[in-house]
């Protein structure tokens, strides 16, 4: 499964990606203004983004090799920051107000400009670059929203103080105490305060604090510490055939995840090493390549492996997808760089479980896909309690994704544990407790007016064994569901016993000609049926998709659910035969393990290995 694409191959991607997007910029080449639905923020500052984030790849590309520089390219980004920042010209930029989105854009131009500047802003026009350097000093003093925004002003700031231009050393230094306290620890950061785990944390955090290491001269051992931590773990973020983690929000921005590997190799803080950060970006550039990406006119969409608004934001506008521009940057890599000719060693593909205790989560890879098992991350800061499907869920996958159109966000059966109330009120999971994460084991709570689900994740295997401990009005009805497929084909479904499973076709691109993807749950306590729930047009992975789930009645009071959940390919594995007493749950796993768990008062986790090795939890 090598996709060990050539630094030519990335050049050849990037030119025609800035080729694609030229026929869309205004007069001037101050905007881009591409097709698709407009942002919040309007079309003028769609536009600018469409500048903004288009000149970061060009940026990336021009400095990475100088003398291989297309044609042209230098010269129409030095007529949009001329025509951009000159207030009389028709498509000028937007300026930096409190908390705009013009502040986003100004970071991507800054390290644009930096990375530039010999070749760029330094011959820029003096009256030019006077304009710039103004429009940019625009952002001292405004309000940023507090999660990684901060860091955009940290950047601009910065490039600032390095150019003549006004900054404020003061705010440089509050905002970046302010991202010091949302470090939890292992690498990773929570985007401001509360839970909110996903790509921020790589893509933004980690690298805007080394940028700006890098712009000002600071010390940058620790971020460099806690990236190569970061990347330790995240490294398995991808499935062998390079399909990233479907989890959090901006997904749209694709090759972006790719940001945290490279960024390892720039700033020589990488446990992957050079040859295999080269293979694994490759095979992620080839997957989305697969599946449409970028589309026949060599446009980045607002979608995933297709266009599909669902999965995007309010602030997503047409622009959006190009901070994509991220995942590019080893171009910034010279041709000799040893990322580029360093033999590549296979990044080790086979099974595996992680436990990542800072952001609450287990990773879990069989059979080429690699799962995310979710009992931390919510998406919620302090004063906020949303069930995004991007978040809430108990489970994501690099093959698979939330149901996010109107129908399944609504009836929210995949990746969760509902109570269905005798008032036909539905529960749902919006702020996560943690209860503990261990090795191969992760659980968590949350409650719902009267209700009170606690779950505890078990691996084993190519199960998830999920033990719920249910509090509920008696007449209610528990609802737990699997991974949800999908497929440009409706998938097959069987039903069978107190077991449902849903398997797409095995022609399809994501499989490479193997078996078809299969999302099962089977019910192993306290469930009366199997059942499976078929939509159309409500998933980023495909327009048909099918959530296998199973459905039992409550009694009233605390009662204990298990069902286990597979998401792979291939024949059915043997599923786990468990015993319950009380609220505690015991079984012998794949291994020879004796796995037992316990909920409620007591929360506990042991596992007795057959050759002596133990685990054991206590909360």
């Amino acid at each position: 499964m090598r996709a060990d694409r050539p630094r030519e191959h990335w050049v050849k991607v990037a030119d025609g990606l800035l080729d694609a997007v030229a026929p869309h910029a205004s007069p001037g080449f101050a905007q881009y203004r591409l097709p698709g639905r407009t942002s919040w923020s309007g079309p003028a500052s769609d536009g600018l983004e469409g500048f903004a984030r288009t000149f970061l790849l060009a940026a990336f590309r021009l400095a990475g090799d100088p003398a291989d520089a297309p044609a042209g390219l230098l010269e129409r980004y030095a007529d949009g920051l001329a025509h951009g920042t000159d207030p009389g010209h028709e498509y000028a930029w937007p300026a930096v107000t409190d908390l705009s989105q013009p502040i986003v854009e100004a970071a991507s131009i800054a390290i644009a400009l930096h990375e530039t500047r010999p070749l760029l802003f330094d011959r820029l026009d003096p009256g030019v670059r006077e304009r710039v350097v103004s429009w940019l000093g625009g952002i001292v003093g405004k309000r940023a929203w507090p999660c990684n925004w901060v860091l955009f002003k940290v950047i601009v700031e910065q490039f600032l103080a390095g150019a003549g231009g006004p900054y404020d050393q003061g705010e440089i230094d509050g905002h970046l105490a302010e991202v010091e306290r949302w470090y939890a620890g292992d690498g990773w950061y929570t985007d401001g305060a509360g839970q909110n785990y996903d790509y921020y944390c790589g893509w933004a955090i980690h690298l805007y604090t080394l940028w700006w290491a890098r712009m000002s001269g600071a010390d940058a051992t620790v971020h460099k510490e806690r990236l190569r931590t970061f990347l330790d773990g995240y490294r398995h973020f991808f499935a062998p055939d390079g399909a990233p983690m479907h989890q959090g929000r901006s997904l749209t921005y694709r090759m972006a995840s790719l940001a945290p590997l490279w960024l390892g190799a720039l700033f020589d803080a990488s446990p992957v090493e050079p040859g295999t950060t080269r293979l694994m970006a490759g095979r992620t550039l080839d997957h989305f390549a697969a599946h449409g990406v970028p589309d026949e006119g060599g446009l980045l969409t607002l979608g995933w492996h297709r266009p599909y608004l669902p999965v995007t934001q309010g602030y997503s506008g047409p622009a959006s997808p190009y901070w994509a521009s991220k995942g590019f940057l080893g171009l910034l890599l010279g041709p000799d760089h040893p990322v580029w000719t360093a033999p590549a060693a296979e990044p080790g593909d086979g099974d595996l479980t992680l436990a990542l205790p800072a952001p609450g989560w287990l990773l879990h890879r069989t059979d080429g896909v690699t799962r995310l098992v979710n009992h931390g991350s919510d998406g919620n800061d302090p004063d906020t309690a949303k069930d995004d499907p991007h978040y809430a869920k108990l489970g994501y996958s690099t093959h698979t994704a939330p149901e996010t159109g109107p129908g399944g966000r609504a009836e929210n059966v995949d990746n969760h544990l509902a109570v269905l109330l005798p008032d036909g009120r539905s529960t749902r999971r919006r702020r996560i407790e943690r209860i503990g994460v261990a090795r191969d084991f992760a659980a968590s709570r949350y409650t719902d007016g009267e209700v009170v689900v606690e779950t505890a994740s078990v691996l084993d295997g190519p199960w998830e064994v999920r033990v719920h401990r249910v509090t509920a009005p008696a007449g209610s009805v528990v609802r737990d569901g699997g991974h949800a497929v999908a497929s440009s084909e409706p998938c097959a479904v069987t039903l069978a016993g107190l077991t449902a499973s849903a398997r797409t076709a095995p022609d399809e691109p994501r499989a490479s000609g193997r078996a078809g993807l299969v999302s099962e749950i089977a019910g192993l306590h306290g469930w009366r049926t199997a059942q499976a729930a078929l939509r159309q047009d409500e998933n980023a992975i495909g327009p048909h998709s099918t959530t296998p789930y199973l459905v039992g009645a409550h009694p009233g009071g605390a009662a204990v659910y298990v069902s286990a959940v597979r998401l792979g390919r291939g024949s059915p594995a043997r599923i786990p035969e468990i015993r319950v007493e009380g609220d505690r749950v015991s079984w012998n796993d794949a291994a020879g393990s004796r796995v037992t768990v316990a909920l409620g008062r007591e929360p506990a986790y042991t596992r007795n290995g057959s050759v002596g090795a133990r685990v054991v939890w206590t909360g």
